[in-house]
């Protein structure tokens, strides 16, 4: 009779769990990994052509300067992913900023004039969410009542006029941490803290449901209505933040809508992996188009190109996305 042997168990060898891993790690995160790949080689190339694209001041600019941005780019990924949209943001964005520049110079506490944004961009975008949610108006329709709105009652009360004299300490964007701009520490933390939570928590992952299969999240038990509201209402508040640090990152601020700064938010969202249609994507995605679009902005000056062909260049992205993720989605179907 043969003895048994115990075989030692049959582990996979470096190179293939490296494998396995990359390929799980590209599968879930295939768009992020793009674009991070586009940024480094964007780096590498006009680096090359000119050295001084590396300074400083530049990527302060490019990783800071537009931190409002990938900060209201994480709300608007919350609202896509629901499968709507909110063509509003930039219009409230503008509102908020001149709110909290006309409370900090009216003498009101700092505090309140940081605080003052983000209630009143969760409390407008709660009335938008319950249009949505419970009148069954689409979100595209509300948000372009709210556009107007905003927009033509911003100009109307305030005249496009300047806010001057703004308190040292209101400025907090132009501020550091640890010789950190404090711009930069507020997009990799709440990123990073938006990224956890959807991806761990219940009401995180239900946003995925509903905009992947709203019916069977309702199947589910998911209170699909009150999840709509609150998803409005954080990205409300976070439009809130994204216009602290707008309003706080010059000297003055003008009271008008930043030009075509909606667009840049929904364009950054989307390019960065979020589903038109809803159901997939990540925060970090939109954080990392945003740091693209920066990144192509300040290449274009340091290589002697047109700044106007960053818009062809973005919408060239916006077309090569939108194509990519309506072929992935045939292919799982």
């Amino acid at each position: 009779m043969t003895a048994a042997v115990d075989l030692p168990p049959i582990r996979p060898r470096n190179g293939a769990r490296r494998q396995g891993f990359l390929r799980r790690l590209f599968a879930d995160y295939g768009q992020e990994c793009v674009v991070l790949g586009a940024i480094v080689l964007l780096f590498v190339v006009v680096t090359f052509i000119n050295p001084r694209f590396v300074n400083t001041n530049n990527l302060i600019t490019i990783f800071s300067g537009n931190a409002y941005i990938a900060v209201a780019a994480i709300g608007m990924a919350m609202v896509i992913m629901t499968g709507n949209i909110d063509v509003s943001v930039g219009a409230l964005i503008g509102v908020l900023a001149t709110i909290a520049g006309t409370l900090a110079v009216s003498g009101y506490p700092i505090w309140f004039a940081l605080t003052a944004p983000i209630l009143v961009g969760m409390a407008v975008n709660t009335v938008i969410g319950v249009l949505v949610a419970y009148g069954r108006i689409p979100s595209i329709v509300v948000t372009l009542g709210a556009l107007s709105i905003l927009r033509g009652g911003l100009i109307g009360v305030t005249g496009g006029t300047w806010i001057t004299d703004l308190p040292p300490d209101f400025l907090i964007a132009q501020k550091r941490l640890f010789s950190i701009p404090v711009p930069l520490i507020f997009m990799i933390v709440l990123t990073v803290a938006a990224f956890l939570w959807m991806r761990y928590s219940a009401f995180g992952r239900s946003i995925y449901a509903i905009g992947g299969n709203p019916e069977a999240a309702v199947a589910t038990g998911i209170p699909v209505e009150r999840r709509l509201v609150s998803v409005f209402a954080i990205h409300g508040a976070f439009a809130g933040l994204a216009a602290i640090l707008f309003a706080t990152q010059l000297q003055v601020i003008q009271s008008t809508v930043p030009p075509n700064l909606e667009l840049t938010i929904i364009t950054a969202t989307v390019i960065g992996g979020v589903s038109i249609l809803g159901g997939t994507g990540t925060v970090i995605g939109s954080t990392l188009a945003t740091i693209l679009f920066a990144t192509i902005g300040s290449a274009l000056i340091f290589i002697n190109v047109s700044a106007y062909w960053l818009r062809a260049v973005i919408g060239l992205l916006i077309l090569a996305t939108v194509l990519a993720d309506m072929l992935r989605r045939r292919g799982r179907a």
